[in-house]
C-alpha cells in the first residue's frame, strides 16, 4: 500500500515539473468562457499575458493570411476578427493604458 502512495505522488510531481500542472488540474471542468478565451488565443497563436499590441499583431498577420482576397475563406476571417474582439475585450482596463496609443500607418 506505501509503494502505490509513493508511486502516486512521484507521478504527481513528475506531471507538475515536466507539464506545469498538477494531475488533478487536467480533471477540471473549464467553463464556456475559458474555452473560448483559450480557442481564441490559439487561433491568433498569442499567451495568456499577450498585450493589445501583441493581439493586434497577431490579428493582423492572421487576417493577411486568411484574407478572402489572397485564397482565404470569409468565415475563417470572420473567426480571427471575433477572436481579435473577444481578446481585446477581456484585457483588463489597467493594460490598456499603460501602453502608448498606436500611431496611424
Amino acid at each position: 500500500m506505501m509503494r502505490i502512495l509513493v508511486i502516486a505522488v512521484v507521478i504527481a510531481l513528475a506531471c507538475r515539473l515536466l507539464l506545469g500542472k498538477w494531475p488533478w488540474e487536467y480533471l477540471q471542468i473549464r467553463s464556456a468562457g475559458g474555452r473560448q478565451l483559450a480557442q481564441a488565443r490559439r487561433l491568433l497563436g498569442v499567451s495568456p499575458k499577450a498585450s493589445r499590441t501583441e493581439i493586434r499583431e497577431a490579428h493582423r498577420r492572421m487576417a493577411a493570411i486568411l484574407h478572402p482576397d489572397r485564397g482565404g475563406s470569409t468565415a475563417k476571417l470572420a473567426e480571427v476578427n471575433a477572436a481579435r474582439d473577444l481578446l481585446l475585450a477581456r484585457l483588463p482596463q489597467d493594460n490598456i493604458s499603460q501602453e502608448p496609443p498606436e500611431s496611424p500607418q
